[in-house]
């Protein structure tokens, strides 16, 4: 990587860890100015669930495809609402919990990329889930931690 981008790479870590700051606070202000800054985990939880399941409810009993719910301007509103509110609940339970939400995604995605590595994604056929990389090493990681439980 050149000097350049990562200046670049550093600066957006930057800006975007000073939104996700900025974001931090406001919840956080939101949620003691209602006395909700001890809300249980528990309950968080099953809040994220609820409004989870309602942004599902908005794709039931269809099969739409990325382009076509993009040009469904109501839909992409109704989606933008419960994700709202699924983003939120998240937000609420990390700042209760005092977690540092931009290094908890950015620690998850490391771990994302080394666990599913964007060559071997993009060498498959993501139509043929029977023979797909994804599901091997989900089956894989599952076998492991079924074991290591035992």
């Amino acid at each position: 990587m050149t000097h350049v981008h990562v200046d670049l790479a550093r600066s957006l870590r930057i800006v975007t860890g000073n939104k996700m700051k900025k974001t931090e606070k406001k919840i956080h202000k939101f949620l003691k100015d209602r006395n909700w800054n001890d809300l249980r985990p528990v309950d968080l939880a099953k809040s994220i669930m609820i409004e989870g399941a309602e942004l599902l409810e908005l794709f039931q009993w269809e099969n739409l495809s990325l382009e076509e719910i993009k040009k469904d301007k109501e839909k992409v509103e109704e989606i933008k609402k419960e994700l709202a509110d699924v983003m939120i609940y998240a937000f609420d339970m990390a700042v209760s919990l005092g977690f540092d939400t931009e290094k908890i995604i950015s620690d998850k995605l490391a771990y994302q990329n080394k666990k599913y590595p964007a060559k071997l994604m993009l060498s498959e056929d993501r139509n043929n889930k029977a023979n797909s990389h994804y599901w091997r090493i989900k089956k894989e990681y599952r076998k492991k931690i079924d074991q290591n439980s035992k």
